[in-house]
């Protein structure tokens, strides 16, 4: 029941370096695999694409989330939420452990920015509950951003016991000095950012070659957090205009 629990959060740029210049969905998957996670919560996740498709030789025959998933994690699930005429993207989890349910309710604030909330329930062995995972990636604009927030609360108000184990990590896009999610959502609820507890602050996150903003979160509840680190340097800042973020935790 002890087992750490190694967690990464990373908003992958639909698999394209910083202004689209190379496709790096290859070297990406490989980066991945560095970080050892047990859950990965990932953002801005190609479904299909047609146009890159055809495109780019080497493009994944399969969808990125079974391609970055493969056979490290066997458990995984997409969310969908933005659609075009090319194709799709949208939230995607990846899990060593099997995922017992999951949806994805729709928090569109507008029909111009179509946002999800992506949400799991996985059973981790020899755990008595089932761990509640819920991956996010908040709107541009703060009144939607407000509401996307109640939404993600009430959800798990309704639907999270409170006895259960909940991990909510994503892209906020929470550029507010005083880390609005951390007020608005994560205090009502009793959950905690990890890089709060550890470091004092949420980490800088974007943009990835010279982190400024304080972005991408990693909330919990349930759980000690014995380590939290931002994944910087040149190798990282090659794959994503994001920095991918990695916790321990310990079941309480």
């Amino acid at each position: 029941m002890n087992q750490p629990l190694r967690v990464a959060t990373y908003n992958i740029h639909k698999g394209f370096s910083l202004f689209k210049r190379r496709m790096v969905i290859h070297e990406l998957r490989e980066k991945l695999r560095t970080l050892h996670a047990d859950l990965v919560f990932l953002q801005e996740v190609l479904g299909d694409h047609q146009r890159h498709a055809a495109r780019h030789q080497d493009w994944p025959a399969e969808p990125q989330y079974e391609f970055l998933a493969d056979a490290v994690w066997p458990g995984y699930a997409y969310g969908r939420n933005a659609v075009s005429d090319a194709g799709h993207h949208g939230n995607a989890i990846l899990s060593r452990f099997p995922i017992a349910r999951w949806d994805n309710q729709d928090v569109s604030a507008h029909r111009f920015e179509r946002r999800g909330l992506l949400h799991c329930e996985i059973e981790v062995p020899r755990w008595p509950q089932r761990l509640h995972c819920i991956c996010v990636h908040l709107g541009l604009f703060a009144r939607g951003r407000s509401r996307q927030m109640e939404w993600l609360r009430q959800r798990i108000e309704t639907l999270v016991p409170a006895s259960s184990p909940l991990i909510v990590a994503g892209d906020f896009n929470d550029w507010h000095w005083r880390h609005k999610a951390s007020h608005e959502l994560a205090q009502p609820l009793d959950m905690h950012e990890v890089f709060e507890l550890i470091h004092g602050v949420p980490a800088r996150s974007f943009p990835a070659a010279l982190p400024l903003f304080r972005l991408d979160r990693i909330y919990v509840r349930g759980f000690r957090v014995t380590y939290a680190h931002a994944h910087r340097g040149e190798a990282w800042a090659r794959m994503s205009d994001h920095v991918a973020l990695t916790t321990v935790l310990e079941r309480l």
